[in-house]
């Protein structure tokens, strides 16, 4: 199994920053893609973002320019920076891997609040 454990959520005013960070551990050989999801309360859950075991990303489109997700390997960890902060982006902020091999395996963290408000 793996264990994913997202960080760095909190409160924060329109127009700031705050970076997530998403701490993989377990068996976590084989990883395929990170990805970051959010969900507002009553809302369908969104694809924020995306990194594949080759490195490269893709967003959603209501983010596009104003968040990056990158990884350190390292310390298996995955980071989402987010910029521009609108109260839109306020919802519960998960992080996801996928392993393909023998068949699709997805797991989830548990999730970290993000609130964008004055």
């Amino acid at each position: 199994q793996v264990q994913l454990v997202e960080s760095g959520g909190g409160l924060v005013q329109p127009g700031g920053s705050l970076r997530l960070s998403c701490a993989a551990s377990g068996s976590i050989f084989g990883i395929n893609a990170m990805n970051w999801y959010r969900q507002a309360p009553g809302k369908q859950r969104e694809l924020v973002a995306v990194i594949t075991s080759g490195g490269s990303t893709n967003y959603g489109d209501s983010v596009k320019g104003r968040f990056t997700i990158s990884r350190d390997n390292s310390k298996n960890t995955v980071y989402l920076q987010m910029n521009s902060l609108k109260p839109e982006d306020t919802a519960v902020y998960f992080c996801n891997a996928v392993r393909t091999s023998l068949g699709r395996n997805s797991y989830w963290g548990q999730g970290t609040q993000v609130t964008v408000s004055s």
